[in-house]
């Protein structure tokens, strides 16, 4: 008011004031004289004032009746000029507030008469506005007549005064509750006490209302009493009032104060008292009026509804609801209610399209829903009006497809067609193309033949109603097609977006505020804990009541929102309102997941997922989901029942593609139409932006995705992104341009849905990833038994997920993997095929992943990442295991140096592949060890080097095919050569580790279990090795075995100088004797069946072609291996504790080997027994090599410089001997064993020899094809084992010993050979060559002896057992020996092409050996033991043989070397037993000599037929010989001589010279033709003996007489015989033979004659004398002879005899001569 407060406005208002008195006196100046004067003294008034005053303008208030008076004067005079002059002179006045009360109230009376008189009735309208607006000086009283003043203007005629008058009530209402309001403005500070202590009930009490609030009072409570047609308390005077027009002031008031309602407990009363009561009973008509037929809208008897009245109950309840919502709450209850029943189909259209306009209103208020909710669905005995409001809008849209509006004024051109099944109306079958074209012009819904067009109505989120604002309606409007349904369906969208919006928002609040006080909670300082303690729990409180309000609402709504979307859905035609619908049900989905509650979020997925899929189709796939599905449920819906509806399968959309349907069995195909993929990217969305709270919905949405994929023919390609692929079968996919160009988009979102996995929180990531499986399980289960295309959705989706969230892998990958492990189970192998694929991709991608922290500091991680790898071993399909293998290689060849502890699950991969898993998997997992013994032994841990071997070692063992195993056994060596390189590198490291696995084990209490546990870690490797190549020594495979022999004999020779001292135990033991065990079990065991071929073309030589020959040469590569290494590493081996159990054992497994039947085994075990036998002794210090390479320093101090502590063991290649020392771990010097343990080792080996002779050597009792007899070589290497190994045991050799080697060198010379190896072994016949075996017994003997010769005394009693030994040998020359029950041919008659058994031809054999004993027996015969043990006569009896068989003889060379034997041993024999004779050692041989001499010389064998006359002259010569040697050796020495012996040599002699004894004619005369000159030498002899002069002893003589007489008796035999013959030939001259004996006889007669004159008479007794005389009468019978020669030598003979001739002497003198 500034402006009329200034001065100039001021001295502006004066004059204005005065110039308007002086137009009023003008005016009156002649009709009104009074009026006049009084305006010419107000002039006078207002000079006064403004010339005292200073404050002009309280003056002016001050004496403002006065100033008024002659104005209302004026308006008295009724005159219109005036009246008009004055009103606006007042309303100057008024405006510049210089009214007072009393003025006020004159000016109001004034105006009051006016308005009877129906004078300036706008004027007056204009004056009371002015006057009531410009302050507040009119009130009680004068404002109710004011008020009445404007109302009663309202009804009058004109129609202009009565719209002013309805403004001017309008504002003056307004006016007075804005008083009402500033009032309290200024009261502010003291208002509250007098409210609080007010506990007044009563409405009729306003006394404690201030001045203007009473006047509101009064004004309100009067115009509700108007309304319900009461006489009213204050505004005295209206005489009438329409309901319309209250109602509107009704609603303006409420609307526009309601903080004066709220804060004054009176207006409250009135409220409550007057105005509900109020709009109830007016509602009534409404209520109960149900639509019948008639709708015309002619004057209605009361209880119809009436438009006007009713829309405006509706907006005063709307504004009720609104604002006074908290202090009605009861009433609001009975208000919504009605609301909800106007809705009803029974209800006006009008009705239903307001009714549904107010709800709208009420649904973009989202708090005051929120009250509703709180107010009435949570109490216990109310009704649920939240609920109620959405199920109505719900059966309200329903009822509008369901029942066509008929009858509806609605329809502008009825066709009279009232059916409710045809079309309604002609716009709408106008509106479409026809059903087949599919797109309609118009937005609208279309639901089984009703149509309803969609209109716009509002902008989203705010309620602009129509009908609502038709204030100047009387009739109900005519309402267009589809309004109601447009608004309705504003009302949902309207209502969802509103619900989540709030509770999203406070939903963020409450979190962001969790989070602070969290933040704050964790915050150090002690004191404010307290505080956040209490506000913390504060906040939870609160957040449970507001929860628990979100639930209520939510569960309210949910069902009756879906069952009108999804009805809208099925419905709509539109792209647009599709859109709405789809995003309010993903809204709601989204906010039910946040909220947790699962039944509604379900229901809501399932309804969009519906939508997604081809009619029909839905159905089966949501039902058998495991999720709570909700499609065949029922919602009850105000008591009726409503279903919900899932797709027709008519509605008119464009369909955009066609394909399969995803099910067990084809089903031809299914549709999808725009809609349908409309639906689909929505899901897609609530996927993506809304995983988070899907929870176990995700089943739903993945399960519909997954269909829609396989329909539209999205096929998974590498890293699980879907690409569009065509079908594998069945008709194919059938795509319109327009979804095709889609596809890309729609895979991309769904590769994006997976990719934004990455930001869902844990457990939201596991209900995806237990989707993901359950819904492959499915798929798993669709595809058993048949090989249909399996969908690979969920496989590829899963890896997907499992790419993008790599960095968290940990909390996915196991059920991730266990599933994909089981995907890889699965029988169709396409299925199969993708597990693998993602398995192995997600485990290459983890591998190469950047981790944080990195795999190298993760090793749980690792080993994690790794596992399901090992896993997929398990798995018996081979394509997975390619998969898994080339995985494996894949890995290696980018991740192989940092593997790490992942190595030993890669290498367990290898591992297990099985023999029987086909030759590409093995391949493969070969080709990955390959790699990785070429490039990653060293970066793997050294714990895994056994890993390695054992791997390598089990593809060894692989029999599909043998390059594999051998290369394998290729790779082990390098392995082992590897180990040596880096020998001390890897020990220190298994060492280290091995510490600490130890101290675990302790702290757990248990035991370390490693193979071969207590050598160091280290070692054990070598072991495992060492074991490993030691089981395929004995692989079915022989080519295997032999390769796998080379290297581990190689390795252990090459390297094996790495092993601790101690560890050599274990080699020995576990892993060469074990293996030696099962080589000799296999051997024995194995098959003797002939193998034809080798496979494929290869022919198998005959040595090797049954198993067991190809065990055969396993065997000998072992014994041979283990038989070196015992020879090259007996310094190592020796100090060991066991050396002489070990030493037993081998022995043992020779002689088993040297036993065997089996000709290459048994040679080479007795190579081994060789090799073995040539150890040298240990070192000892005596025979060291010149010096160390070191100072020369004594041994031990060497020692302990090698083993020091810098040097854990000296890793050198040579075995020198300064690293043999140093091979003993400690520091003393090497342990020389004694000889003792050394004989002993020997004695073992002597004792394993003779075991092996006497065993193998042994006839067999019964002979067949079959039986195995010992072959020439291996007899000959047994028998040249002998000689080295006696020279170790020659000390303790005695008898006993001498007599098994004896027995076995008799019976393997024994052995005979088959005839097909005989001409490899023997000599042609007639070569006397020895064979090497016979060679070999004779080395051995000659050892012996030459041993026994140097040997003390005792060793020399031997000598005889040697000689026993030959002489048998020598006896083989006749008498081959026996071989058991065998018969041999003799080699002359052998077949070579008969399996026969040959004798060998033993003469040379024996030959040699006489040579042997003749030179033995020259070097012993004077030795105690040869006399003792009757050693010459055991030779002379051997001999006889021989000599007496004689040309029967095998060889001729036999008797001959006999003789000459004989004659040597005689010579020196004789002597020794002439010395001897008296002990009578000699006894029994003279007789065994002289039956010798007997048979040799009278043999009874008949020499040969084809024997020229040199040959029967050389042998006579030899006849000869023995002779000469008993007149040498013998008869000389005849007293030492038994006279028994003398004798038989005597007739000997004689029957050798007088051919007496043969009686037949024919034999004398072969027996003279064939020995002349041995007779003669007879002769001599005894002739010798006859002359022998020189006796010395009785027994010389005796032989003289006894040689005289043999001499004498055989010449009388000759003459005799010649006699004879010579009368009985006649003329024929007689042999030539003969004569010459005769003649020799003759000469030999007179020479004996002559010899016994010569002889002293004492000598020749007289017998011989009569003897000799009695020959003369036979010698004259001789004259008659022809031969002259004879006759010259009987002349000869006859001439001694006159010596003779002497006469007669006496008796007596005879007698004593």
């Amino acid at each position: 008011m500034s402006g009329t407060n200034s001065p100039e406005a001021v001295k502006k208002l004066l004059e204005n004031m005065q110039s308007d008195l002086r137009a009023l006196s003008l005016e009156c100046k002649k009709k009104f004289p009074p009026v006049k004067e009084a305006a010419e003294s107000g002039i006078i008034k207002v000079k006064t004032i403004a010339a005292r005053n200073t404050e002009i303008l309280a003056a002016l208030r001050e004496h403002s009746s006065e100033v008024v008076q002659p104005f209302l004067m004026g308006c008295g005079t009724k005159e219109p000029k005036i009246t008009q002059l004055c009103l606006a002179a007042i309303q100057r006045l008024m405006s510049h507030e210089v009214v007072s009360e009393t003025a006020a109230g004159n000016i109001i009376n004034m105006l009051w008469q006016l308005m009877e008189n129906s004078l300036e009735e706008l004027k007056l309208l204009q004056t009371v506005l002015v006057l009531l607006t410009t302050n507040t000086v009119v009130h009680d009283e004068a404002l109710s007549k004011a008020i009445v003043l404007c109302f009663r203007l309202h009804f009058t005629k004109d129609n202009i005064t009565n719209n002013t008058a309805a403004a001017t009530v309008r504002q003056v209402v307004t006016v007075v509750f804005e008083r009402m309001v500033a009032e309290d403005e200024r009261h502010r500070d003291t208002i509250e006490q007098p409210v609080l202590v007010q506990g007044n009930s009563n409405r009729r009490s306003v006394s404690t209302l201030k001045p203007c609030a009473k006047d509101a009072y009064m004004l309100f409570q009067d115009l509700c009493q108007l309304v319900n047609a009461d006489a009213p308390y204050w505004l005295v005077g209206m005489t009438e009032m329409t309901r319309t027009f209250g109602l509107e002031l009704l609603e303006s008031v409420l609307n526009d104060f309601p903080q004066v309602f709220l804060q004054h407990q009176e207006f409250s009363f009135l409220l409550k008292e007057r105005v509900c009561p109020l709009v109830i009973k007016l509602f009534s008509p409404n209520i109960k009026f149900r639509q019948g037929s008639s709708t015309s809208s002619s004057p209605a008897p009361v209880e119809k509804p009436y438009f006007p009245i009713c829309m405006r109950l509706l907006r005063v309840v709307s504004v009720l609801i609104k604002q006074f919502y908290s202090l009605l709450v009861t009433e609001c209850e009975i208000f919504l209610s009605l609301l909800v029943k106007f809705l009803d189909a029974d209800k006006p259209q009008w009705l239903r399209a307001v009714a549904v306009e107010s709800i709208h209103r009420l649904c973009v208020q989202p708090q005051l829903l929120r009250s509703f909710c709180q107010s009435y669905d949570m109490k216990q005995h109310s009704t649920k009006v939240f609920r109620d409001i959405v199920n109505a809008l719900g059966s309200f849209i329903q009822s509008l497809f369901l029942v066509p509006p008929t009858g509806n004024p609605a329809t502008t051109n009825q066709t009279g067609n009232n059916n409710s099944g045809g079309p309604v109306s002609t716009p709408a079958s106008s509106g479409m193309l026809g059903i087949g074209g599919g797109v309609t012009l118009l937005p609208a819904f279309e639901y089984r033949g009703t149509w309803i067009p969609i209109l716009t109505i509002t902008v989203q989120g705010s309620a602009k109603a129509t009908y609502l604002e038709m204030l100047d309606k009387v009739e109900p409007p005519t309402i267009p097609e589809g309004y109601a349904m447009s608004v309705a369906f504003h009302c949902l969208l309207d209502l969802v977006r509103g619900i989540t919006s709030m509770i999203e928002g406070e939903l963020g609040e409450v979190e962001t505020e969790c989070q602070t006080t969290t933040e704050a909670a964790s915050s150090p300082t002690q004191s404010s804990e307290q505080q956040e303690l209490q506000s913390t729990s504060d906040q939870m409180d609160k957040e449970i009541v507001s929860r628990a309000v979100w639930e209520e609402m939510v569960n309210a709504c949910w069902c009756g929102l879906l069952a009108a979307l999804s009805l809208l859905l099925d419905a709509s035609t539109d792209e647009a309102a599709t859109e709405n619908i789809l995003k309010a049900e993903l809204t709601m989905a989204a906010l039910c997941g946040r909220l947790g509650l699962v039944t509604s979020r379900d229901a809501f997925i399932t309804a969009i997922c519906k939508g997604s899929l081809p009619p029909h189709y839905a159905l089966t796939v949501l039902n058998t989901t495991t999720a709570a599905t909700l499609s065949n449920k029922s919602y009850s819906i105000q008591g009726q029942s409503v279903m919900m509806i899932s797709p027709s399968s008519e509605s008119h959309q464009q369909v955009v593609a066609v394909g399969q349907p995803l099910a067990v069995q084809p089903q031809g195909t299914v549709m999808l139409t725009s809609k349908n993929i409309q639906c689909m990217r929505t899901l897609l969305n609530l996927a993506h932006c809304h995983g988070a709270v899907l929870g176990t919905s995700w089943q739903l949405v993945l399960a519909t995705l997954q269909h829609l994929v396989w329909i539209l023919g999205l096929k998974p390609s590498s890293g699980g992104a879907l690409k569009p692929g065509r079908a594998v079968e069945g008709p194919s996919t059938v795509l319109t341009t327009a979804v095709m160009t889609d596809l890309p988009v729609i895979s991309n979102i769904l590769s994006r849905l997976f990719e934004s996995s990455q930001y869902l929180d844990d457990v939201s990531l596991h209900h995806l990833i237990n989707a993901l499986c359950s819904l492959s399980l499915e798929a798993m289960d669709m595809a058993y038994g048949n090989n249909k295309e399996p969908s690979l959705f969920a496989v590829a989706k899963l890896l997907e997920t499992g790419l993008v969230n790599m960095h968290r892998i940990e909390i996915l990958w196991r059920p991730l993997t266990g599933h994909l492990l089981e995907v890889c189970q699965h029988p169709n192998s396409r299925m199969r095929e993708w597990g693998a694929e993602a398995l192995t991709s997600l485990i290459k991608a983890g591998l190469t992943f950047n981790h944080d922290p990195p795999l190298s500091q993760n090793q749980r991680l690792q080993l994690l990442l790794l596992n399901p790898l090992k896993e997929m071993s398990s798995i018996n399909h081979p394509d997975i295991r390619l998969k898994q293998l080339e995985c494996v290689l894949q890995i290696l060849q980018s991740q192989g140096d940092s593997l790490g502890p992942g190595w030993p699950l890669v290498l367990g991969v290898m591992g297990a592949i099985r023999n029987d898993q086909g030759e590409s998997l093995i391949r493969t997992a070969f080709q990955c060890l390959q790699l990785v013994v070429t490039d990653f032994l060293p970066t793997m841990p050294c714990t895994c080097l056994q890993i390695v071997v054992d791997v390598a070692g089990s593809f060894g063992l692989h029999n599909q095919e043998l390059n594999i195993s051998l290369t394998s056994i290729g790779l082990l060596w390098n392995i082992s050569d590897y180990f040596f390189q880096r020998g001390e590198i890897i020990e220190k490291e298994l060492n280290k580790e091995e510490a600490a696995q130890q101290k675990q084990a302790e702290e757990k209490g248990v035991v370390l279990n490693r193979p071969f546990h207590p050598a160091p870690p280290f070692d054990c490797l070598w072991l495992c090795l060492y074991a490993k190549l030691g089981e395929l020594c004995v692989d079915p495979r022989p080519a295997v075995r032999k390769s796998a022999g080379q290297t581990l004999f190689s390795t252990i020779g090459a390297h094996g100088t790495l092993l601790q001292h101690s560890t050599w135990h274990t080699v020995i033991w576990k892993v060469l004797f074990h293996l030696l065990d099962r080589v000799r079990e296999s051997s024995t065991t194995a098959d003797k069946e002939k193998i034809e071929s080798g496979g494929g073309n290869i022919l198998i030589h005959h040595s090797r072609d049954t198993a067991e020959k190809q065990w055969a040469e396993t065997w000998v590569l072992t014994l041979a291996g283990v038989a070196r290494i015992f020879n090259t590493r007996r310094y190592l081996l020796q100090p060991l504790g066991d050396f002489s159990r070990a030493w037993d054992v081998l022995l043992d497994h020779i002689q088993s080997a040297a036993l065997s039947k089996n000709n290459e085994v048994s040679l080479a075990a007795l190579k081994s027994f060789q090799e073995i036998l040539q150890i040298v002794s240990p070192v000892r210090d005596s025979d060291k090599p010149e010096t160390l390479p070191v100072v020369n320093v004594p041994v031990p101090v060497l020692i302990g410089s090698i083993s020091g502590p810098g040097l854990s063991r000296p890793f050198v290649r040579t075995d020198s001997i300064g690293e043999r020392l140093g091979r003993y771990s400690s520091s003393e010097p090497p342990v020389v064993t004694d000889e003792l343990e050394d004989l002993n080792l020997w004695w073992a080996a002597w004792n394993t020899w003779y075991r092996i002779g006497s065993e193998s050597t042994k006839p067999p009792i019964t002979f067949d094809k079959l039986t195995f007899i010992p072959s020439q070589p291996f007899l000959t290497a047994l028998i040249q084992i002998f000689p080295p190994l006696y020279q170790h045991i020659k000390t303790g050799f005695n008898m006993d010993d001498l007599q098994k080697l004896g027995v076995i060198l008799h019976s393997a010379v024994s052995v005979p050979i088959s005839s097909d190896a005989s001409p490899f072994i023997l000599p042609s016949y007639t070569e006397a060559v020895l064979t090497s075996l016979q060679e070999a017994v004779l080395t051995a003997l000659d050892v012996l002896q030459k041993a026994i010769c140097v040997g003390p005394e005792n060793m020399q009693i031997m000598y005889p057992a040697i000689f026993d030994q030959l002489l048998a040998f020598v006896e083989f020359s006749c008498k081959p020996p026996q071989y058991g029950q065998l018969e041999t041919k003799h080699i002359a008659n052998a077949k070579y092409n008969q399996a026969e058994w040959v004798a060998l031809n033993y003469v040379p054999f024996a030959e040699r050996s006489l040579e042997v004993v003749v030179d033995l027996y020259q070097k012993t015969a004077c030795h105690k033991a040869v006399v003792n043990e009757k050693v010459l006569q055991n030779i002379i009896k051997t001999l006889r043989v021989p000599l007496s068989l004689k040309y029967s003889c095998p060889s001729e060379s036999t008797w001959k070397l006999a003789v000459s034997s004989l004659l040597k041993v005689l010579s020196i024999g004789l002597p020794v037993a002439r010395q001897h004779a008296s002990s009578g050692k000699f006894d029994s041989m003279w007789p065994e000599l002289a039956n010798t001499f007997e048979d040799f010389l009278f043999t009874k064998s008949i020499p040969p037929d084809n024997l020229s006359i040199q040959e029967f002259q050389r042998n006579e010569s030899i006849d000869v010989e023995v002779v000469q040697l008993i007149s040498t050796e013998i008869l000389p020495y005849a007293n030492f001589i038994p006279k028994e012996f003398v004798g038989q040599i005597m007739t000997m002699l004689n029957k050798g010279s007088i051919h007496s004894q043969s009686s037949s004619f024919t034999e004398a005369e072969i027996d003279i033709r064939l020995r002349e000159e041995f007779s003669k030498m007879c002769f001599e002899t005894l002739l010798q003996f006859s002359f022998s002069n020189k006796v010395t002893t009785p027994q010389e003589g005796y032989i003289s007489r006894m040689a005289l007489s043999v001499l004498l008796k055989r010449s009388q035999d000759v003459l005799h015989r010649y006699i004879e013959d010579e009368r009985l030939s006649g003329k024929c001259p007689l042999p030539r033979q003969q004569v010459t004996e005769i003649i020799f006889v003759l000469k030999a007669v007179s020479t004996l004659i002559d010899s016994l004159k010569k002889t002293q008479p004492e000598n020749v007794d007289g017998n011989t004398w009569a003897q000799v005389i009695a020959l003369y009468p036979t010698l004259v019978e001789c004259i008659t002879c022809s031969s002259s020669e004879v006759s010259s030598a009987l002349k000869e003979a006859l001439v001694p005899f006159k010596d003779f001739m002497q006469p007669p002497a006496s008796k007596v003198q005879n007698g004593e001569s």
